[in-house]
């Protein structure tokens, strides 16, 4: 069997969306916990096509060449500020140039939603607006998990 690295791999991706293709692909990673789980759950994205807005989770590229999914947290004049869903500092500014695609679905403990559900508009929205309370509702989140 063939191994990819990260890289390559999301590079190949993200040629597929500026193709115009929608792809769907099983997350690696924690930071965007508890909304979403690392191998538990998967993404289903496209390149953008309107302006960026608080609350939507995109792909982007670091300038260090890492590839990342979060949410967006602000929009200013000087870019996009982001933040994982398990994270309490941002990123940014963000240029949109470094955005590639905008997340459309999620499939969630195994169930496909899009931004019409409950738990996808409490992250982008109530959840953004915790964001100075995130440690602490995370550490209670995590003791009643695993009761």
């Amino acid at each position: 069997m063939k191994q990819l690295d990260t890289y390559t791999y999301v590079s190949a991706l993200r040629e597929l969306v500026a193709s115009g293709q929608t792809v769907s692909v099983r997350i690696a990673g924690n930071s965007m916990a508890p909304f979403l789980v690392d191998t538990r759950d998967s993404i289903c994205f496209r390149a953008p096509d309107r302006p960026f807005q608080r609350g939507d989770m995109v792909f982007y590229q670091r300038e260090t060449g890492q590839y990342v999914m979060h949410r967006i947290a602000r929009v200013g004049p000087e870019g996009c500020y982001l933040v994982g869903d398990a994270q309490q500092l941002l990123e940014g500014p963000i240029a949109p140039e470094q955005i590639f695609a905008v997340v459309v679905q999620v499939q969630r403990k195994g169930i496909w939603i899009d931004a019409s559900n409950f738990w996808w508009k409490f992250f982008a929205g109530p959840w953004l607006t915790l964001l100075p309370l995130r440690r602490v509702l995370l550490r209670l989140y995590s003791i009643f998990l695993h009761r």
